[in-house]
Protein backbone atom coordinates (compact mmCIF):
# COMPACT_ATOMS: atom_id res chain seq x y z
CA UNK A 1 0.00 0.00 0.00
CA UNK A 2 1.36 3.43 -1.23
CA UNK A 3 1.78 6.11 1.30
CA UNK A 4 1.55 9.64 1.01
CA UNK A 5 1.59 12.82 3.53
CA UNK A 6 -1.89 12.61 5.11
CA UNK A 7 -1.86 8.51 4.88
CA UNK A 8 1.03 7.28 6.34
CA UNK A 9 1.66 4.54 8.87
CA UNK A 10 0.72 5.16 12.44
CA UNK A 11 4.59 4.92 13.38
CA UNK A 12 5.91 7.84 11.92
CA UNK A 13 3.18 10.07 13.31
CA UNK A 14 5.65 11.68 15.50
CA UNK A 15 8.28 12.52 13.06
CA UNK A 16 8.64 15.52 12.22
CA UNK A 17 6.58 16.69 8.86
CA UNK A 18 9.95 17.16 6.77
CA UNK A 19 11.49 13.92 7.83
CA UNK A 20 7.97 11.98 7.53
CA UNK A 21 7.46 12.87 3.84
CA UNK A 22 11.48 12.02 3.05
CA UNK A 23 10.37 8.54 5.51
CA UNK A 24 7.11 7.79 3.19
CA UNK A 25 9.04 8.41 -0.05
CA UNK A 26 11.58 6.06 1.60
CA UNK A 27 9.27 3.64 2.29
CA UNK A 28 7.26 3.44 -1.06
CA UNK A 29 10.78 3.04 -2.85
CA UNK A 30 11.63 0.07 -0.76
CA UNK A 31 7.86 -1.40 -1.63
CA UNK A 32 7.99 -1.25 -4.93
CA UNK A 33 11.37 -3.20 -4.58
CA UNK A 34 9.72 -5.72 -2.89
CA UNK A 35 10.25 -5.33 0.85
CA UNK A 36 7.77 -5.97 3.26
CA UNK A 37 5.72 -2.97 4.57
CA UNK A 38 7.51 -3.91 8.06
CA UNK A 39 10.48 -3.57 7.26
CA UNK A 40 10.08 -1.08 4.81
CA UNK A 41 8.77 1.47 7.34
CA UNK A 42 11.79 0.76 9.88
CA UNK A 43 14.47 0.95 7.40
CA UNK A 44 12.73 4.02 5.84
CA UNK A 45 12.21 5.71 9.19
CA UNK A 46 16.07 5.58 10.14
CA UNK A 47 17.29 6.56 7.05
CA UNK A 48 15.07 9.85 6.89
CA UNK A 49 16.34 10.80 10.46
CA UNK A 50 19.96 10.21 9.22
CA UNK A 51 19.26 12.13 5.90
CA UNK A 52 17.44 14.52 8.41
CA UNK A 53 20.72 15.05 10.79
CA UNK A 54 22.65 15.61 7.35
CA UNK A 55 20.49 17.88 5.70
CA UNK A 56 19.54 20.24 8.29
CA UNK A 57 16.28 22.58 7.16
CA UNK A 58 18.57 25.84 7.87
CA UNK A 59 19.86 24.98 4.71
CA UNK A 60 16.85 25.00 2.65
CA UNK A 61 16.19 28.02 4.37
CA UNK A 62 18.81 29.82 3.03
CA UNK A 63 18.73 28.49 -0.60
Amino acid sequence: MPWNKHDYPPSMKNLEPRVREKAVDIANALLREGYEEGRSIAIATAQAEEWNDNHPAEQEKKQ
